[in-house]
């Protein structure tokens, strides 16, 4: 990361809120589920498909972990009674792996249920170094016991490719993106060159074993890449897709698209917008640099 990249990361705290809401609106939905779903429909004739996500995680009170749970839960219905292509997606401390681990493993079998008694499909999202061995196992366990369950990989992580490994041999389905979050060197790869190669080495892995891969990037690079991966290994349409976040890079997106690949974005919503925000911000010098010209008045 550069000095003025740095800077501009440091400064973010500084910035507004309002500020920040006005640019980083692109990312999030809204506040309301009713955003969310006119995100959807207007994605849906665009061509792609969605998984939706309650903002918010590293939650330490009970009750609102199960406030969140039960949240989750109505999504399900709500995505039958609108007709919406669209998956879920949970982050484990929002479900209280930070309170208790039976908690938060109770509250994901409840949402596990309840999707496949809907015939949907929830992904239990990757978080930081310290959720990798409770989410992988709880993964396992509840795709043996529904079926309805898909996980994450982050490539940058040394593990990834053990990981591949141990996934189950008979309906395996994962989501493999770079990963956001900034882990030390003796469990991550840090330098940009070598995650692009683990994330084409993790890729390969994937597809040559067969499993469901969503290909999560934004990166034009690996788009090309997966696109000669799947050529070689002549993996059918139903066995992969192509997964973006909500407002990078929609040109890349359309194009995806338009070759004939399925594609779901991350839509996410409520009220927990600001730290999302920010870290998407934080992952993004360039719009960082909008927000910080937008605090000095600059155009």
């Amino acid at each position: 990361m550069s000095l003025f990249t740095r800077m501009i990361v440091g400064m973010l705290p500084l910035v507004p809120k309002p500020i920040v809401g006005f640019v980083a609106k692109r990312y999030v939905a809204g506040v309301k589920l009713e955003n969310a779903i006119d995100v959807i429909r207007q994605l849906d004739r665009e061509g792609a498909c969605a998984t939706l996500d309650i903002l918010g995680e590293s939650v330490t009170d009970r009750g609102k972990a199960e406030w969140f749970t039960q949240q989750y839960i109505g999504l399900f219905e709500t995505i039958k009674t609108h007709n919406l292509f669209s998956t879920v997606s949970v982050k484990p401390t929002m479900l209280g792996l930070n309170i208790d681990e039976g908690l938060c493993r109770a509250n994901l079998d409840l949402i596990a249920a309840t999707a496949k008694a809907q015939g949907n499909t929830v992904c239990i999202d990757m978080e930081d170094r310290t959720t990798t061995d409770f989410t992988l196992s709880s993964y396992r366990e509840l795709l043996a016991r529904y079926g309805s369950v898909t996980t994450v990989l982050q490539a940058r992580m040394h593990r990834t490719l053990s990981d591949i490994d141990s996934l189950p041999g008979d309906g395996a389905s994962v989501r493999l993106c770079k990963g956001i979050y900034l882990e030390p060197r003796s469990v991550a790869w840090t330098e940009y060159h070598t995650i692009r190669r683990a994330y084409v080495s993790a890729l390969e892995k994937l597809l040559s074993r067969g499993i469901f891969t969503g290909i999560a990037t934004h990166d034009e690079y690996l788009v090309q890449e997966a696109f000669a991966l799947l050529d070689h290994y002549r993996v059918p349409r139903e066995k992969y897709e192509f997964q973006m976040l909500l407002g990078v890079d929609p040109g890349l997106r359309r194009l995806v698209i338009g070759l004939g690949h399925r594609l779901r974005v991350y839509v996410p919503f409520g009220k927990e917008w600001y730290a999302y925000s920010t870290r998407r911000l934080r992952e993004n010098p360039d719009i960082g640099r909008h927000v910080v010209r937008a605090f000095f008045g600059l155009r």
